[in-house]
């Protein structure tokens, strides 16, 4: 008997995939935690029934949420990570030899625990680290009383809901932008622009409003919604378009090249940011 498992990707649409095995099934104190163990992508982590990584795809968000802000500060010495706790982020962040502390603030320790048991790849150790700290507690708690100021922030959420809700609110942007050097970047994954033009919409206004340059940039990652997905820049200082010199970078996705071309937006996309 064949088993598969559909993600309700919105109301009328939904991205199936045929399941070898179910790994793990749990409720957390957060939420509904599932890997399953499938055919087309190779094991996957599920959330609440929305897929947020799976070991075949996850080079692509992971690098792009990582590098571009990276390679746009001169010097990232010190670079916090909202959320993630899979340690995708955090294994392309310890990529770049100026970061000396690298910060994952993840509200649900049971992601963070079953992703070293499951699916150790995607961390590749990374969270073993002696640059970084895992530490389990509320991103949006953390960030507004924060006593040490980062060159980056990187708020690798799920979907706006539950959990991650605050997670872009123009509140949280303002105490991203306190917790941030007076050279800093923040960079949100900010969903699909096919899907969630709204939300697309009202971040670039919120970010706009505590940031003196704001950027949207894409990628392709094929088992989030549409296979087109979005990352808000807000930075104090430096411009992504503006890099003079690029880093040697061990990557599958992420180059100069791409780090430029990924800031040409579709008309459509530069319409979603428009002030209406």
């Amino acid at each position: 008997m064949e088993l598969w498992y559909t993600e309700k990707q919105t109301p009328h649409l939904g991205i199936t995939c045929q399941v070898k095995e179910t790994l793990c099934t749990k409720m957390t104190a957060f939420q509904e935690l599932a890997i399953l163990d499938t055919l087309q992508f190779g094991k996957m982590l599920v959330l609440d029934g929305m897929v947020q990584t799976t070991v075949q795809d996850e080079f692509v968000y992971h690098e792009m949420i990582s590098h571009v802000p990276l390679v746009t500060h001169p010097n990232p010495e010190k670079v916090l990570v909202i959320g993630g706790g899979d340690g995708g982020t955090i294994k392309q962040i310890i990529k770049h030899p100026e970061v000396t502390r690298a910060v994952l603030v993840e509200i649900d320790e049971e992601v963070v625990n079953t992703c070293r048991e499951y699916l150790p790849e995607i961390s590749g150790g990374a969270l073993e680290d002696p640059r970084v700290e895992v530490i389990i507690t509320d991103g949006l708690e953390y960030v507004k009383s924060c006593r040490e100021e980062f060159d980056v922030i990187l708020v690798d959420s799920t979907e706006p809901v539950g959990p991650a809700v605050g997670l872009f609110t123009g509140e949280f942007y303002q105490n991203i932008s306190e917790a941030l050097k007076p050279q800093g970047i923040m960079v949100a994954q900010t969903e699909s622009p096919f899907y969630n033009g709204d939300l697309i919409h009202s971040v670039t206004q919120r970010i706009q409003k505590v940031f003196p340059l704001t950027r949207l940039y894409l990628a392709a990652v094929p088992t989030y919604p549409s296979g087109l997905w979005s990352f808000t820049l807000g930075s104090k200082v430096h411009d992504p378009l503006k890099v003079k010199a690029f880093k040697e970078l061990d990557t599958r996705y992420y180059s100069p090249e791409l780090h430029k071309s990924s800031f040409v937006l579709p008309g459509f996309v530069r319409e979603l940011m428009e002030e209406k």
